[in-house]
């Protein structure tokens, strides 16, 4: 019996749908959180294998921001920084930041592939 052959997008697991989100949480000390999220975003890309097609959301917990900003960690030198390095990977829109009233994670990215 022969089986049908599908074809699968490299750094894909069989059955996975290209069209499904792709959705990270971080948390943690502010700086740690942008490069974890820089880092998961370079390995994103690499596997979809399409800069082009990307659309790109971060969600911030203000709660958790406001919890980071009262234990010491800095804001604005960090977040400057992890904004010039996103610019260096060629998105077709810059990185849209929602901001969230609720608790939860500092940072939640999201991660859509538009054909």
């Amino acid at each position: 019996m022969r089986r049908a052959s599908a074809r699968v997008r490299r750094g894909s697991s069989v059955g996975a749908d290209a069209h499904t989100p792709l959705m990270w949480t971080f948390d943690g000390p502010f700086s740690l959180c942008l490069a974890d999220v820089e880092s998961t975003l370079r390995r994103a890309i690499v596997q979809l294998d399409d800069v082009s097609a990307l659309a790109l959301a971060l969600d911030m917990s203000l709660p958790a921001l406001a919890a980071r900003v009262a234990a010491g960690d800095r804001i604005q030198p960090d977040w400057h920084t992890f904004l010039a390095r996103l610019s260096r990977y060629g998105l077709p829109s810059p990185l849209r930041v929602r901001h969230r009233s609720e608790p939860g994670p500092l940072a939640t990215l999201l991660i859509v592939y538009r054909s």
